[in-house]
């Protein structure tokens, strides 16, 4: 780095992702590796993004975070171990020659922005660690396996660093090497296959994912045979739906897949209950929509929250948003209700009405994001996107 240059800085995208085949409990609390694999969808980040700056310069005196502008404690173990090991890994690159690189021993600067609720069951910290991971991976050069490093900021992570459908791969291996990120099929797969994200709360959660999941480990004897029993061949199943885009498949298993999560929290002891009423609400209408029908044209999955996540086809989106409206219908708000794809509304027939027999509950769904299957991390080129100012501390949003 030369003087004229005091100021390196560099801003990426990264992705959240929903599991579709659920990771629950770790056995190695440490190095975050999982009981059991999972499977995930990778969401666009035209809708739902972390965006991420990390710059580092040798007039910063120390390592500093700021998340959705507020400055939070930069010991976090996890977030050093991130740190930590993008850090080593360059180091390995290198082999003792610096020549353009940024030197290590500089300090760095990270402001790191959700454009979505966090810690409110909506994978935020997947995509904030993936997008932490990339970004100082691109700062400090480091082009090694990625998913095994941001697995140990939030274990999710690793699979929001790839985009379309991701396994997750459990491992055997003590060191956590073989716990690995892997796609199963490109973002470009399944064009058609749609994704609603019904947001019913914006609080964070009561109970953290992490101490639930330490919970359920310790208590549950569903968990233990779930993950035993239940899991691998869910996966396999799950591969074979996405490779054949069979959405009837697809769609089953994973609502059956995400009640069996929940019951796993309430067999926890004490029980934690994610879902509300509202939620409980959102299943029962997916249920009478899907039996109008005679066969799975929606299907729903909750993370550890109580937002909903609904999977679809586009032949059938506008229809189910414009019945999710009439249930749900906004107290306020109207014209923001609706958030990213264009929705057409559609004309409900009085047999469907009649199937769904439901009474409204204004205000139960704050708002809808419309959006799709998408790519992985993005590095952003305009300096403008850059969160960081000259100074490298975080630009004032007006």
């Amino acid at each position: 780095m030369t003087a004229e240059k005091p100021l390196v800085a560099i801003t990426c995208t990264a992705p959240t992702n929903i599991a579709v085949i659920k990771y629950w409990g770790k056995r190695d609390e440490k190095l975050i590796l999982p009981i059991n694999s999972s499977l995930s969808v990778t969401l666009h980040q035209s809708q739902l993004k972390t965006t991420t700056t990390a710059a580092i310069s040798r007039d910063f005196k120390e390592d500093r975070i700021w998340l959705n502008g507020k400055e939070e404690d930069m010991g976090h173990p996890r977030l050093q171990s991130c740190l930590r090991e993008i850090r080593r890994l360059a180091r390995k690159r290198r082999s003792g020659s610096d020549g353009d690189s940024v030197p290590l021993s500089y300090k760095v600067h990270i402001a790191s922005v959700n454009d979505f609720p966090t810690a409110a069951g909506l994978a935020s910290s997947a995509a904030g660690y993936a997008c932490l991971v990339y970004t100082l991976a691109q700062l400090y050069g480091v082009e090694s396996e990625l998913s095994e490093v941001a697995r140990q900021g939030s274990g999710s992570a690793c699979r929001s660093m790839l985009g379309g459908f991701v396994q997750w791969h459990m491992g055997d291996r003590p060191d956590g090497k073989d716990s690995l990120a892997q796609q199963v099929a490109p973002e470009s797969h399944w064009p058609e296959l749609r994704v609603l994200v019904l947001v019913v709360s914006a609080e964070k959660k009561k109970v953290t994912s992490s101490s639930g999941m330490q919970t359920s480990v310790e208590t549950s004897s569903l968990l233990k045979f779930r993950a035993e029993s239940v899991v691998p061949g869910r996966l396999a199943e799950m591969a074979r739906c996405i490779a054949e885009r069979d959405f009837e498949g697809f769609g089953q298993l994973t609502m059956k897949d995400s009640n069996q999560f929940h019951a796993t929290c309430l067999d926890t002891f004490p029980p934690i209950c994610y879902l509300n009423d509202t939620s409980q609400q959102i299943m029962g209408l997916v249920h009478r929509f899907n039996a109008h029908y005679g066969k799975t044209k929606v299907a729903y999955t909750f993370d550890a929250g109580p937002n909903a996540v609904i999977f679809t086809l586009e032949e059938t989106v506008d229809e189910f948003v414009t019945v999710i409206k009439q249930i749900f219908p906004p107290e306020m708000n109207g014209d923001r209700f609706l958030k990213g794809l264009p929705i057409r509304p559609a004309e409900l027939s009085e047999e469907l009405k009649s199937a769904l027999a439901m009474e409204p509950s204004p205000g139960g769904i704050r708002y809808i994001i419309t959006t799709q299957v998408g790519p992985g991390p993005q590095v952003l080129e305009d300096p403008q996107q850059q969160l960081l100012g000259p100074d490298g501390l975080p630009k004032l949003v007006s």
